[in-house]
């Protein structure tokens, strides 16, 4: 397995579109996780072209960790898997919307979502 993220165009990621993907810097894109059914925001990961590849062809999210330098597949290790619906490059190709069937807890904090705890402004104010 890699350790670095990998050159675009180096990957099977089809080369039209990645031809298409406008990376960070270092390769990334920032990929939105969203409960298919329900609309709720659970998160947000990284992927370079490998981790769009293996997200596509496997149906299971993978990211590339920034703080560990490494692929990880979101519930091999805490058994809350995201089950890929459907995946939508934005209008600017330059942020993946990842539609997913989400087991348990989508934060690394054990929480549902990675934003319901420090909302900084609610439409009720």
């Amino acid at each position: 397995m890699s350790t670095t993220p990998a050159v675009p165009g180096t990957t099977a990621l089809d080369p039209a579109l990645a031809a298409r993907l406008k990376r960070t810097a270092d390769g990334l894109l920032p990929a939105v996780a969203q409960q298919y059914d329900t609309g709720e925001v659970l998160m947000l990961g990284w992927m370079d072209d490998e981790a769009l590849h293996r997200t596509l062809t496997t149906g299971r999210c993978t990211y590339w960790s920034r703080s560990r330098n490494e692929y990880w597949v979101k519930g091999d290790t805490s058994g809350h898997v995201q089950v890929v619906k459907s995946v939508a490059l934005d209008c600017d190709g330059d942020t993946l919307l990842v539609q997913v069937d989400q087991t348990g807890a989508a934060c690394h904090t054990g929480a549902r979502t990675c934003f319901d705890e420090d909302v900084l402004l609610a439409a009720d104010r």
